[in-house]
C-alpha cells in the first residue's frame, strides 16, 4: 500500500503544479470545477445516496451550481470581489466553525445530522462549493500583474496541508502517545498534530526565503496556523461522516490514496480558510 501512496504521489504532484502555473484561469476553474464534481459523486454514500444513479445526479447538481455561478461573473471583475463568491467563503469559515463543535461533541452531536439526508447534502455543498472558489480566488490572486502570482500562493497552502499531513504521519509514528480524536479517528495523536504544524512552519519559513510572498510575517503566520489547524478539521470532519457511513475510503479512483475525497479533504478546509483571512479579512 506504502508503495502505490507513493508512486501515485509522485505522479500527481508534478500534474498539479503544472495545472497550477500553466492553465489559463478558465481552464484552472474548469479542472478544479471536475474534481468537485467527483468529489461530490464521492459524497453520495456519505449523505446516504447509494444508487449510481443518486449519485451522478448529485456530481452534475454541484456541476451546475458551480457553472452556473461562474457564469454570472463579469468577465472584468476579479472573482474576489463579487458577493457569489466573499459569501462562499464567509459561509465556508461559519461552517468550519461548525464542524469543530460537530467533531468534538461526536458522536452525540450525530443525532442532530444522522437522519437527515438533506442536511448531510448541505455540509457537502459547504465543503465542496467553498473549497471551488478557494482555489479559484487564489489563483486568480494578481493575475492582472503577474500570471503565476495565485499560483504561487495555492502552492504555498498546499505544501503547509502536504507538509502537516506528512509531519503528521512521522511524528504520530514514532511519539504518538495521546489521542487527538479517537471517537472519530482513533490513528491521530496530538504528538502528530505537533509534528504537523511544526513541519508546515518550516515549510513556510523556507518557501518564505525563496518566493516574495506580499503579506507581512504576522500576518502571514496567522493565516498559515489557522489553515494549517483547519486542513486537520477537514480530515477529522470526512472522518466522522465516513465512521457514519460505515466505509473506510470515500472512493478508489487514486490508486493506494482512496478516494478523491480523501486526498483533499483537508485542502476542502485549509484553501477556502486562507483565501478567506488573506483576501477578505487582511
Amino acid at each position: 500500500m506504502l508503495k502505490y501512496r507513493i508512486i501515485t504521489a509522485l505522479i500527481l504532484i508534478p500534474i498539479v503544479i503544472a495545472a497550477l502555473f500553466l492553465l489559463p484561469p478558465v481552464g484552472f476553474s474548469i479542472v478544479t470545477l471536475v474534481v468537485c464534481m467527483l468529489a461530490a459523486w464521492e459524497w453520495g454514500p456519505l449523505s446516504g445516496f447509494h444508487s449510481r444513479t443518486q449519485r451522478i445526479w448529485l456530481a452534475i447538481l454541484c456541476g451546475f451550481i458551480l457553472a452556473a455561478m461562474m457564469l454570472s461573473l463579469p468577465a472584468y471583475q476579479r472573482a474576489i470581489e463579487l458577493v457569489q463568491v466573499t459569501g462562499s467563503l464567509w459561509a465556508s469559515l461559519a461552517w468550519w466553525v461548525l464542524a469543530f463543535l460537530l467533531v468534538i461533541g461526536y458522536p452525540a452531536s450525530a443525532a442532530l445530522w444522522r437522519h437527515s439526508r438533506a442536511l448531510k447534502l448541505i455540509f457537502g455543498l459547504l465543503t465542496i462549493v467553498p473549497f471551488f472558489w478557494g482555489m479559484v480566488s487564489l489563483r486568480q490572486y494578481g493575475y492582472a500583474d503577474n500570471h503565476h502570482t495565485g499560483a504561487w500562493w495555492l502552492l504555498y497552502v498546499m505544501l503547509l496541508v502536504w507538509g502537516a499531513d506528512s509531519g503528521a504521519f512521522l511524528f504520530g509514528k514514532l511519539f504518538g502517545k495521546h489521542k487527538l480524536a479517537p471517537k472519530v479517528s482513533p490513528g491521530k495523536t496530538w504528538e502528530g498534530l505537533i509534528g504537523g504544524l511544526l513541519t508546515s512552519a518550516l515549510i513556510s519559513w523556507l518557501f518564505s526565503l525563496f518566493v516574495p510572498l506580499s503579506l507581512s510575517p504576522s500576518t502571514l503566520l496567522i493565516c498559515s496556523v489557522v489553515a494549517t489547524l483547519a486542513s486537520v478539521l477537514g480530515d477529522l470532519t470526512e472522518s466522522m461522516f465516513k465512521r457514519e457511513a460505515g466505509i473506510k475510503d470515500s472512493g478508489n479512483l487514486i490508486p493506494g490514496h482512496g478516494g478523491i475525497l480523501d486526498r483533499i479533504d483537508s485542502l476542502t478546509a485549509a484553501v477556502p480558510v486562507f483565501a478567506c483571512l488573506m483576501l477578505l479579512v487582511y
